[in-house]
């Protein structure tokens, strides 16, 4: 039987470019960047390049890039490091309900050092409302963290409109996006964003590997402690394998980003079209038009989640119930309780469809069509 994958925003295939990327550098180019010689220097070009690359990628400057281990460390590294270096400012932060735990976990760790953290509510379409965010600033606010589209519903947060309002406030505005780097453009200045958080393997670059903007000027903490790598910001000898190969996978997903949100966009319509033809009865969770081209998050009532996850693999679809970090808990996705309320049936029959390049149109119709066939099984008990 041959598997449909429809999981991408848990993790992408390696595109063959990168590994081939890849394994150039582990074979020829091991020297260590910190090295003065010929060896040393060949490193540290493909490490400048990949930084320049990366840092136009996002209307950035060379010096505003630093690589870290992927998203939850520079999550993490934005939100811990901000506090550590401004406590003394401010000890308020704001977020939402409906982060990534790497950003809601890290906030809830600096509530236990001391620091007040508010947790702004969402709509039913998993957006932010301007007018919480203004309420919720205070003279002691010294960061806003806003993910930029969520992980599991695909909605896409107002973040320039909400660097607008930030504009003239002392906090500083991290945005945590990586799910939405590489398949929608991004601008740091038009975003007015101070800090933004990306991970490789979700453009089909390598696990282990991502990085954070951190615009000029503003000042946090290290989180390790040693070399003078990454501009003194983080210690430890750099995985040039890794950020070459993550430069080949943006330089690949800048050039068919355009056709990448058409091609999915038609993908979720697809999808919808095959449901409604076969007369299943479903739901969208956060809607098409704010949401990311490449999740698709339905609700299927009269359905058990973990159920009809079973039975799509079993039939070799590969789909998740929400965040690939929680796959494995029995709590129920705190972005549907945030934007439905902990009662609500969409928390028990919620899936996440993701797309991505190693896709094609007749796999999604397929797809679609064995979905249908298992959830108007389970309707029809």
């Amino acid at each position: 039987m041959e598997r449909i994958y429809l999981d991408h925003a848990a993790t992408s295939a390696v595109h063959p470019k990168v590994v081939e990327k890849m394994m150039g550098v582990l074979t020829d180019s091991f020297g260590n960047p910190s090295s003065i010689h010929s060896f040393g220097r060949e490193a540290r070009h493909l490490l400048d390049e990949a930084r320049t690359l990366i840092a136009s990628s996002i209307g950035a400057h060379f010096n505003e890039i630093i690589f870290t281990s992927g998203g939850t460390e520079a999550d993490n590294f934005a939100i811990i490091g901000t506090a550590e270096a401004r406590k003394e400012q401010g000890k308020h932060i704001i977020t939402t309900k409906i982060e990534h735990h790497a950003v809601l976990h890290a906030c809830q760790y600096l509530e236990k050092k001391g620091f007040e953290v508010t947790y702004l509510d969402v709509d039913q379409d998993g957006r932010v409302n301007l007018e919480d965010v203004k309420s919720a600033l205070r003279d002691d606010t010294i960061l806003v963290t806003i993910m930029y589209g969520n992980n599991e519903v695909g909605s896409i947060q107002p973040i320039e409109e909400i660097g607008e309002i930030l504009k003239d406030h002392i906090a500083y505005f991290h945005t945590d996006a990586v799910q939405a780097y590489g398949v929608v453009k991004l601008n740091v200045e038009d975003l007015k964003v101070d800090m933004l958080s990306v991970s490789a393997h979700k453009i089909n670059g390598p696990k282990g590997i991502g990085f954070l903007y951190i615009r000029n000027g503003i000042k946090i903490v290290p989180r390790s402690h040693g070399g003078e790598q990454e501009l003194k910001r983080r210690a430890g000898t750099e995985n040039i394998s890794s950020i070459a190969g993550f430069a080949e996978a943006v330089k690949i997903a800048q050039e068919t980003m355009e056709e990448k949100q058409a091609l999915y966009k038609k993908y979720k319509e697809t999808f919808m079209e095959i449901l409604t033809k076969n007369q299943v009865e479903f739901s969208l969770n956060s809607t098409i038009e704010k949401s990311l081209p490449h999740v698709l998050n339905i609700s299927f009532p009269g359905t058990d989640v973990e159920s009809l996850l079973v039975n799509l693999d079993i039939a070799g679809i590969a789909a998740s119930s929400g965040s690939a970090c929680t796959a494995g808990s029995i709590e129920p996705s705190h972005v549907l309780v945030a934007m439905y309320g902990k009662d609500s049936e969409q928390l028990r029959n919620s899936i996440r469809f993701s797309f991505g390049i190693t896709n094609t149109m007749e796999e999604i119709k397929e797809a679609a069509e064995k979905v249908s066939g298992i959830v108007r099984r389970f309707q029809a008990d």
